[in-house]
């Protein structure tokens, strides 16, 4: 009966010596590790998109850099949305795993106590002496030894099978820890994913906020550009009809033996020496500005910021061959300096001289205007002068006036 016994104790132990299963998966571990630190550096870069949105409103850029920022800012939350997404689907499939091995650990620790009572139960019913009646029952000493080894190889399974059944729970109490701590993790990312969610949809009404901004300055510059190019063209005009009339006069005074109009009191010569008709700062330069929509503007003088009233002078001695409105740039003074050369005082608020006087070097011709144009109050200023001997053209106002540290 031991004979027969023994080997099937001892494929039984070998069974329950080989330990629980369910480990968890380190590939996966690892794979949310990484997850989780790509998850930080996209908040991280969230962050500073946010912060760069915030210092680019106060410094009051255009409404295009303000949208490439908040596409970026979508970019970002997607991707943490996607992050998170692969975390809680990692986290489910931990918690499905960590369920099977829950459910397996719970079989084998049902079978293994059944085993272990069953065992209780046999020795219970033999009684203490039993191992002594087994010993004694030798009919030799040969017989005496092996029935001493395979008592050894009964206890050694029973001690087996009590650490197997230890060992189980402790599984058993493991796995639930592992799946209270899954679970906990999934419902933080889930109403992490919420979270996400929101800031999501909020981006993305600021982004159709922007685009709608960015679509009404467009619209606003297009019309703004061909505004701008109406009035040049009205005021190229009035120029050129000006310097008929003087060329007119010249030579009516020629005919009547009048002689010749008075020297110019502005000639090349006086490029970089003239003062400045207004204190304050240049908002746009002479010539072509491309803003960040791709729009291309022309200027055909500078113009200068400072508040509306403040009295804007004449840069050098001439007549006064228009003070009046102008369509387009509102109250408007063209002093002619003789020989082609004009200088033209732009989007005034109230004029302080008349046609057909003369006036003196920084005697006020009127005050800065321009509190109704998108560029807010300022005075645009521009000098013509003839060209190779033709009709007077825009010249760069800064190539004639005193250079100072404040232009931009």
């Amino acid at each position: 009966m031991v004979r027969r016994l023994v080997p099937a104790l001892l494929g039984l132990a070998l069974i329950l010596m080989a330990g629980p299963v369910g480990a968890q998966d380190p590939t996966l571990q690892r794979q949310i590790l990484e997850s989780q630190r790509r998850l930080e550096a996209i908040r991280e870069e969230r962050a500073r998109l946010q912060a760069e949105m915030e210092q680019i409103r106060s410094q009051v850029r255009s409404t295009s850099t303000e949208l490439r920022n908040i596409e970026q800012q979508l970019s970002a939350s997607r991707a943490v949305l996607a992050e998170i997404d692969f975390q809680a689907e990692a986290t489910a499939n931990q918690v499905q795993e960590t369920t099977g091995e829950l459910l397996r650990t719970r079989e084998e620790l049902r079978e293994s106590q059944a085993i272990l009572h069953r065992r209780v139960r046999d020795i219970y019913k033999r009684g203490p002496l039993d191992a002594l009646r087994v010993l004694l029952g030798a009919d030799s000493f040969a017989n005496l030894l092996t029935r001493y080894r395979y008592l050894q190889i009964i206890a050694a399974y029973d001690r087996t099978l009590v650490d197997r059944v230890a060992g189980l729970e402790e599984a058993l109490d493991l796995h639930n820890q592992q799946l209270e701590q899954s679970l906990a993790e999934l419902g933080r990312l889930r109403q992490t994913k919420l979270g996400e969610v929101a800031e999501l949809r909020s981006v993305e009404r600021g982004r159709q906020d922007a685009l709608t901004r960015f679509q009404d300055r467009e619209r606003q510059t297009q019309s703004r550009l061909g505004q701008l190019e109406a009035d040049e063209r009205r005021m190229t005009d009035l120029i050129d009809d000006l310097e008929r009339r003087r060329l007119e006069e010249e030579r009516r005074r020629a005919l009547a033996g009048m002689g010749r109009e008075g020297p110019s009191t502005l000639s090349g010569a006086d490029a970089g020496s003239l003062d400045w008709p207004v204190d304050g700062e240049v908002l746009y330069r002479f010539g072509l500005e491309r803003r960040p929509n791709g729009i291309v503007l022309r200027w055909n003088g500078i113009g200068i910021r400072a508040p509306a009233g403040t009295p804007v002078r004449a840069v050098r001695r001439g007549e006064v061959v228009m003070a009046g409105p102008f369509e387009g740039y509102g109250p408007t003074v063209v002093l002619s300096h003789g020989g082609g050369f004009y200088s033209l005082y732009l989007y005034l608020e109230e004029i302080g001289v008349v046609a057909g006087r003369t006036v003196e070097s920084g005697q006020v011709v009127g005050t800065v205007g321009g509190s109704q144009t998108p560029e807010g109050p300022h005075l645009e200023f521009q000098i013509r002068a003839p060209v190779a001997g033709g009709a007077p053209q825009a010249m760069d106002p800064l190539q004639w006036l005193k250079p100072r540290s404040r232009t931009p």
